[in-house]
């Protein structure tokens, strides 16, 4: 069985190729606050360098990402923080 970060993850190297990835389950930072399911796999945080996002502005990065990650959004995840640079952005 996939879990969702291994999803997100998958999903997101293939559609963007980045050089630095880390998907981190908060989940358990969110027990008992809302979108938050048993079981957990529902707020993650998404830390991704890419060339896809040279030229992009940080809403159309966040857009880029929400996109690509559209069912996994409507299926389990509640919440998603994104972190997302071209290479060489501080």
């Amino acid at each position: 069985m996939t879990t969702m970060a291994e999803r997100i993850t998958k999903k997101l190297e293939e559609a963007l190729a980045p050089q630095r990835l880390a998907v981190i389950d908060e989940s358990h930072q969110h027990q008992g606050h809302g979108g938050w399911r048993e079981g957990g796999e529902t707020h993650f945080r998404v830390d991704i360098v890419s060339d896809a996002f040279a030229g992009k502005s940080r809403v159309e990065r966040h857009r880029m990402v929400n996109t690509i990650l559209a069912q996994e959004l409507t299926e389990r995840v509640h919440a998603l923080a994104i972190a997302a640079k071209a290479p060489g952005e501080a």
